[in-house]
């Protein structure tokens, strides 16, 4: 029995992961910030040594944009220096590394998706942290994986759940039809985490689900596929917002390069996810 440990674990990811594996195949520890910081380097320590997971999955990030544009130093402890201290201990206690990351390192004007060979340019502080992270990783691990995903959704709060709940709220919702990437069930995230728990691959791939949109386009889609488009009008407006990619697609060259089985297209899995969590009418 592989024992695994989900940082961050109360996330859209961790949550559909304690989902997907079986208790009986895997033991699953899981954690947030109130049992185990990252940012804490002993306390990742003191975890790693007596609980000894054979692999770890850190999910705890910090995502919010805008506060990491504010708080640089907060967004550097945690997305750069809480991936080390993960990093550190795992190479102690020969433990395998899966680490999210995100398509924010990409900010180059583009028209074809982004490849894992490409070269990476973030604008955000919160690009620029992650890209921190991946590095770092990279720099003290070999036994690692880094998964660079976008536009993640589950259960919890994200565009879908704020897009939903706010149908008979709100009668008109702009949505920026200038920025595109590709919505991605955690779900479906989930499953590539798996694959690389049970086998021993390594390096940096993209797992996206397949295709793309703008987020007008996602949005759209939400409304159509839960049988909501008569409750809320989209329209379509400009975003002028310099912190966020305008055009981050992701290509999961390296996936289809090793044989790996991709996510599902964007909107078969957002009708899977709405379907099960009662979306659809």
């Amino acid at each position: 029995m592989k024992k695994i440990w989900i940082t961050g674990a109360e996330g859209h990811i961790g949550s559909a992961l304690v989902a997907l594996l079986d208790s009986i195949e895997y033991q699953i520890l899981t954690t947030d910030i109130n049992e185990v910081d990252i940012t804490d380097i002993n306390e990742v320590n003191h975890y790693m040594h007596i609980n000894r997971p054979d692999v770890v999955i850190n999910c705890a990030s910090l995502t919010d944009v805008e506060y990491c544009e504010k708080n640089v130093d907060m967004a550097y402890k945690v997305n750069a220096i809480g991936v080390r201290n993960v990093a550190l201990a795992a190479d102690e206690t020969h433990a395998k590394v899966i680490h999210i990351s995100t398509d924010d390192v990409f900010d180059l004007e583009s028209s074809v998706p982004y490849h894992e060979f490409d070269q990476t340019h973030p604008r955000s502080v919160y690009g620029k942290s992650k890209e921190a992270g991946e590095k770092i990783l990279s720099q003290l691990m070999n036994r690692f994986v880094i998964l660079r995903s976008s536009w993640i959704y589950g259960i919890g709060h994200d565009f879908v759940d704020y897009l939903l709940s706010n149908v008979g709220k709100v009668p008109v919702m702009e949505v920026p039809n200038n920025r595109y990437a590709v919505p991605t069930s955690a779900r479906e995230l989930a499953k590539v985490i798996k694959h690389f728990i049970d086998f021993d691959e390594y390096g940096l791939y993209h797992a996206v689900c397949q295709g793309s949109c703008s987020r007008y386009e996602f949005a759209k889609a939400i409304l159509e596929l839960s049988g909501k488009s008569d409750e809320m009008e989209i329209r379509p407006v400009i975003s002028r917002d310099t912190s966020r990619p305008v055009y981050s697609v992701l290509d999961n060259m390296m996936l289809r390069l090793t044989g790996i089985e991709e996510p599902k297209e964007w909107r078969m899995a957002l009708k899977e996810y709405l379907d099960e969590t009662g979306g659809i009418e």
